[in-house]
């Protein structure tokens, strides 16, 4: 089935904006309460939402086989489950719906009435009941940059980094949507130059900059995924900011790696971005400085070319971007992280969730981190309004953006967008 909602040259009868994340060749999906207290899956064009599960019950998806409540759920996973045949078949027809030629809703008064929403009538939520999610550690600028801040400079990566997608597996029950305030960690650490930890606040609290990507049932136990089938099982992406506490990290990761320093909090962007509305914008990937295993050996073109930026915004101050980088840098892509995730025979469920890792470019204000970008704090950035940052400070708000362009077509994602709280107090719960 060919991706006719792709078209560059289709334009919607919704106003959309010159540079709007959401023109008509985007057709994202997510799950948000209406102005009637109803949650339901819907779609985005320009800034207007659409009840798609009111789409359906009006009949728009006639011949399309879909069950009577696809759409009337708090969730994506079973629409998800159904495949990519019926993915792309919704959005095909959405963008039928929505096209500037098509009078059928555009010219029903009651109909729009009961479809449409403004933004500020709707509540997004969390898209996806996420059963387990994955980290992974797929940048090689980071790592590198990683290994030599710790380690050896001339021994930054570890031995298994050029063979294998490292990876972690994290906590999903602290995933949420752009713009839940989170409240900062605490731990134990081990303060310079000291023998014995303390308890306390995390003060090297840090984003990661990631995208990550979303999968259908995928395969059986024992069932390993083919490289070049692994795009098939995912659905889309969204924006990902797996928040970290540094120094909780530091005294706990050895030897079985991140723990609470990672739990407490990760937030995405709430509305997850198709394979196939991102297939305009495939791109080569890094080439691997190691012959890769034939289990990791793909063809074609995995990576994709997605812009991507961090800002952080002080309580009653404008904002300052800290960074600026691409996805287009992993090392490891998606295939490759699915297909290594599966090869031991590890079953993927509809609405898995799979961190990127921390996306750094190759020169410093493309770093995804602030670890990097402060280089352990021996860099402050320089805020707009003339205070600096080594890490986050409380009642700081960070945002990510991400998109795409070519051929005046622009796809994006939005903004994940999260406030730092202090540490939890009970006395003002």
């Amino acid at each position: 089935m060919q991706i006719s909602a792709n078209n560059p040259d289709r334009k919607s009868w919704l106003h959309v904006d010159k540079n709007s994340d959401f023109p008509i060749q985007n057709i994202p999906f997510g799950v948000f309460l209406t102005r009637d207290d109803i949650i339901t899956i819907g779609t985005r064009i320009g800034d207007t939402a659409i009840d798609l599960g009111a789409l359906h019950q009006l009949g728009y998806f006639e011949g399309i086989p879909l069950t009577d409540d696809i759409f009337l759920q708090d969730t994506l996973n079973d629409f998800i489950a159904d495949g990519r045949k019926t993915w792309r078949a919704v959005r095909n027809r959405i963008a039928e719906i929505f096209d500037a030629e098509n009078e059928t809703l555009k010219n029903n008064l009651k109909h729009k009435e009961i479809v449409l929403f403004r933004l500020d009538e709707i509540e997004m939520q969390l898209p996806v009941q996420i059963g387990d999610y994955t980290d992974f550690y797929s940048s090689i600028e980071h790592a590198t940059n990683v290994g030599t801040m710790f380690r050896d400079p001339d021994n930054a990566l570890l031995p298994n980094w050029l063979h294998i997608p490292v990876g972690y597996h994290g906590r999903s029950s602290s995933i949420i949507p752009s713009g839940i305030p989170i409240h900062r960690p605490q731990g134990q650490t081990l303060p310079a130059g000291a023998t014995e930890p303390v308890f306390g606040p995390s003060k090297l609290v840090d984003f990661e900059l990631e995208m990550a990507f979303i999968t259908t049932d995928a395969n059986d136990l024992g069932e390993p995924i083919p490289v070049d089938e692994a795009e098939e099982y995912i659905f889309g992406l969204v924006l990902f900011n797996d928040w970290s506490a540094r120094d909780i990290q530091k005294w706990e990761y050895v030897p079985l790696g991140p723990f609470l320093a990672k739990s407490f909090a990760s937030s995405i962007s709430p509305w997850i971005v198709t394979l196939d509305a991102l297939e305009p914008y495939r791109v080569e990937g890094p080439k691997p400085l190691k012959k890769q295993l034939e289990y990791l050996q793909y063809t074609g073109k995995k990576s994709f070319d997605i812009n991507l930026e961090v800002a952080i915004q002080p309580q009653k101050a404008k904002e300052t971007v800290v960074s600026r980088s691409n996805f287009k840098y992993m090392y490891w892509n998606m295939a490759q992280q699915l297909a290594h995730h599966t090869v031991n025979g590890c079953p993927v469920n509809s609405g898995d969730m799979m961190g990127s890792g921390t996306i750094s470019g190759p020169t410093p204000d493309s770093y995804g981190s602030m670890l990097e970008i402060t280089w352990r704090g021996e860099k402050p950035v320089k805020m707009n309004d003339g205070t600096e940052r080594k890490f986050i400070n409380d009642n700081d708000t960070v945002i990510m953006r991400g998109y795409c362009q070519k051929d005046d077509v622009r796809i994006g994602f939005g903004e994940v967008s999260n406030k730092l709280l202090p540490i939890f107090n009970p006395k003002k719960k």
